[in-house]
């Protein structure tokens, strides 16, 4: 993995907040730096040098993985963390705040007596990690294709009487054995009146003719994630089932479209919503209608009412999610796993979406 252009970018910005070292203690932000996949450890990144501060366990693997400098430590990470400083003279510090516990930063400060508050400065690199590169976008979409090839499998698997954790187990077995390192997150199997359950994990309740069965899930490949829900029908849709079905496709197909380079969050969001309206369902979509995707199953931007991305940027990785639920009878939802190019939004995920009847 060729991490030169990300430290660079990782550089600017602490040339920008006046940060002499950085400590990145975030574990998928040790990946994305450093290509070391271990955990329980820590990079230390100066103007121009890169450490990697580790222990015995991983010394071999980092060693194979990653081009920074690997030191062994024996006697705690933040202990040698601080020495480093100390040694190379750095007198401003960077930090994840947001991954560092409040406990950590006093033993932190206690191993640099000399430092005052003002030594210390908390950086967000999540940002840094919005715009994906080739290789990000390589494994990406081979994430997808996991989980397009898992749907098509379980399409052949569904039936009345077996469990939703029947069909989850099916989804994630199918998954590992084409490639996939684990579930992306916890599937989602929720059928009939648990439709309207937006995050229904799979359950023990046997699936119905005649019911909605709803399957969010995903694929993890080189760390990277991917995310797809599908809903299908057990048997003959009934005229209600077509009406909402209809109504969520194509307020998805229409968020996939408003999905462009310089478009912001609440934008595309709202777009959505209010092609919802017109059906008379807005009411019964109560989250955000996509996040990012990469490292982590959800990152930044994020399309919602609450979006603070003002412009969305070629390169960038975004679900399209769209639901309905209605209490006491069940709901869908449809989501693809977009990214974003130059002349629009683009699916990865690209199994069939149009309404299923088994």
């Amino acid at each position: 993995m060729n991490t030169a252009k990300r430290i660079e970018r990782l550089r600017d910005l602490m040339k920008e907040k006046g940060v002499e070292a950085m400590i990145v203690s975030k574990t998928v932000n040790l990946r994305y730096f450093s290509g070391f996949t271990g955990d329980d450890s820590l990079l230390f990144i100066t103007a121009e040098r890169e450490f990697l501060l580790t222990d015995s366990r991983y010394l071999e693997q980092a060693a194979a993985e990653t081009s920074f400098e690997v030191v062994e430590q024996k006697d705690g990470l933040w202990k040698q963390a601080a020495a480093a400083a100390q040694e190379l003279g750095c007198r401003i510090l960077g930090f994840e705040g947001k991954d560092v516990s409040f406990d950590t930063f006093q033993a932190i400060r206690k191993l640099l007596p000399a430092f005052h508050e003002e030594n210390f400065i908390s950086l967000v690199l999540e940002p840094l990690r919005e715009i994906k590169d080739a290789e990000e976008i390589a494994c990406l979409k081979k994430a997808a294709e996991i989980s397009d090839l898992a749907f098509d499998d379980v399409l052949n698997f569904l039936r009345p009487g077996i469990s939703e954790h029947s069909v989850a187990t099916r989804l994630e077995a199918f998954m590992r054995e084409h490639g996939s390192e684990r579930p992306a997150f916890t599937t989602i199997v929720a059928s009939g009146v648990r439709g309207s359950l937006p995050h229904g994990t799979a359950s023990e309740k046997l699936l119905v003719a005649g019911e909605f069965v709803t399957m969010d899930y995903g694929a993890v490949y080189q760390g990277y994630h991917s995310d797809i829900t599908r809903t299908v029908v057990l048997g003959e849709a009934s005229e209600k089932q077509k009406e909402l079905y209809h109504a969520v496709l194509q307020a998805q197909k229409l968020g996939v479209q408003r999905l462009r380079v310089g478009a912001s969050g609440k934008e595309v969001d709202r777009a959505v919503r209010d092609c919802l309206m017109k059906d008379g369902y807005a009411e019964y979509f109560g989250h955000g209608l996509g996040h990012s995707v990469g490292l982590e199953i959800h990152e930044e931007p994020r399309l919602s009412p609450k979006s603070k991305a003002e412009r969305l940027e070629e390169g960038m990785v975004i679900t399209v999610e769209p639901g309905v639920y209605l209490p006491n009878w069940g709901g869908l939802r449809i989501e693809d796993t977009v990214l974003l190019e130059k002349q629009g939004g683009v699916p990865l995920t690209k199994a069939a979406k149009h309404l299923i009847e088994l």
